[in-house]
């Protein structure tokens, strides 16, 4: 074995723009390849076919599936941030948070000066921590 990545799977053709979003909001962030289906399928043309980018350092996958599949992502995975700042942690979950929801407010939970936990609009869940 080489190695081991995250892989998200979308169903909704929104795995570009969770990427976009994603990386727009996390500093040191990026899109490092995207392949897409072409006319002659299966996926919808211009869906990504396998697309990878990196999350300070973090490589993960990512695909639009061509394929309805009765499950979806549950918090019981979920990428884990650690924020080196009051502003940091503060912007990047009022942006994971539009449109989303919160599993655990920011706040003192005692394990950590302040944390939160939210799934964000694209189901996605995302805990982070001030350190």
């Amino acid at each position: 074995m080489k190695k081991a990545t995250p892989f998200l799977m979308f169903q909704n053709a929104d795995a570009e723009e969770a990427m976009t979003f994603y990386t727009s909001i996390i500093e040191d962030s990026e899109i490092t390849s995207i392949n897409r289906y072409g006319a002659e399928g299966p996926g919808e043309e211009g869906t990504v076919m396998t697309a990878t980018f990196t999350i300070k350092g973090q490589e993960f996958m990512c695909i639009d599936s061509h394929i309805k599949h009765g499950f979806t992502f549950t918090p019981a995975f979920s990428i884990f941030l650690e924020c080196s700042s009051e502003e940091e942690i503060d912007h990047v979950f009022e942006k994971l948070l539009d449109g989303g929801s919160a599993l655990m407010p920011l706040g003192g939970y005692g394990f950590s000066q302040k944390f939160g936990w939210v799934n964000d609009r694209f189901g996605v869940s995302w805990q982070m921590t001030l350190i």
